[in-house]
């Protein structure tokens, strides 16, 4: 199969926020469009936890990538006019070093003594890569979902690192319903009998427990009421039913029942665990404590350096709730930052991003049209 995957070394020991450090690791990145002699026209994606760095098709792999409709010559984001970068997570199994990755000081996969991963260490790492590319300054940082958080951590890290910043469905703190959602889905893979603390292979992997997992995000990523429009209460056809008197008798359980067998597999279990609970851990108001030792979102946004901003949420987005996408237009905005902030009352909740291209994809090209 055609890979259009780049790799960047990582600075070796890489150090990590919570302690460890890695050896010898790397990310996988994207590219499309060109770097401009003055290396000012950059934008860097920052994804949410399952996608890899296949944004967009491209001349080494022309498959359909997952923001296709965004990303490409004259669309929303123009790569007639910018170079893109899309990176895949560290802590991922989509080619960056994590979990499922072998450690050269032992020889044997990481599993679970990966070093503690947070959502800064993405952000840290993501920031070497631009620095590695020779990009002083990009032009605009993009971030959805749990890249959303990667993207201000990496702002906070590095004040002026970045002229311009899109925010798309994200969060600046981890919040109870959040939590307690992923904590559900890393119990589900935890409690697999095949997960066996981690130690799991092709022939004994936790196929049930990912399942689940799964079928719990697809909930939270959609909303009531395109799982109404959608779905309403139809039946599936008596000859597709199993035997099982509990077996799955409507249609919105056949369609999460196929979301999870789409995802199973192609997703390591150990790194969903890391990723996911760096997302639970992730509160930018740690970086700005108050006398008391607690954290001040408020605070914290203050020390973000950028010109310009757009944060764009959903109305009908209960894993990341519009509220959290107007705390962080406000924070910007004390910073003297000119930002634009969009409610979008999309039907489709959370992944409206990716599927509503045609509003979302209007406000990120004229926030970037101005520019």
């Amino acid at each position: 199969m055609p890979d259009a995957r780049q790799y960047f070394a990582l600075p070796s020991p890489f150090a990590m926020r919570r302690g460890g450090a890695l050896i010898g690791a790397r990310l996988a990145y994207e590219t499309w469009g060109v770097l401009n002699a003055a290396r000012d026209n950059a934008i860097l994606i920052l994804t949410g936890l399952s996608p890899g760095a296949h944004a967009a098709s491209n001349a080494a792999d022309p498959s359909p990538g997952w923001w296709e409709e965004m990303i490409g010559p004259g669309k929303h984001i123009d790569t007639d006019r910018w170079f893109v970068i899309c990176v895949n997570s560290l802590g991922s199994c989509k080619g960056s070093t994590g979990p499922a990755s072998m450690n050269p000081q032992t020889g044997k996969n990481y599993r679970l003594d990966f070093p503690d991963l947070t959502l800064e260490d993405v952000g840290n790492s993501a920031f070497e890569l631009a620095r590695g590319l020779g990009i002083e300054k990009l032009a605009c940082l993009i971030g959805n979902s749990m890249g959303g958080m990667s993207a201000l951590g990496y702002l906070i890290e590095h004040p002026g690192a970045v002229r311009a910043h899109v925010s798309i469905s994200t969060a600046p703190q981890a919040q109870p319903f959040a939590i307690a959602i992923r904590s559900l889905q890393r119990e589900a893979i935890r409690l697999d009998p095949n997960f066996n603390q981690g130690e799991y292979d092709d022939a004994h992997y936790p196929e049930n427990g990912m399942a689940i997992a799964r079928k719990l995000g697809v909930i939270t990523y959609r909303s009531a009421m395109e799982w109404v429009g959608r779905f309403a209460r139809i039946r599936l056809d008596h000859d597709k039913q199993d035997d099982d008197p509990f077996a799955a008798e409507f249609q919105v359980e056949s369609y999460l029942e196929g979301h999870a067998k789409k995802f199973v597999r192609s997703f390591d279990p150990n790194c969903y665990l890391y990723l996911s609970r760096a997302s639970d851990w992730f509160d930018v108001g740690e970086h700005a404590p108050d006398a008391h030792g607690h954290g001040s979102v408020a605070a914290a946004l203050k020390k973000i350096e950028v010109e310009a901003a757009l944060v764009i949420g959903v109305t009908t987005d209960i894993l990341f709730p519009l509220s959290q996408q107007e705390e962080i237009a406000y924070g910007l905005r004390t910073t003297g930052a000119r930002v634009d902030f969009v409610a979008l009352d999309s039907p489709q909740g959370h992944d409206a991003f990716l599927v509503d291209i045609p509003r979302f994809g209007a406000a990120i090209a004229g926030f970037l049209a101005r520019l």
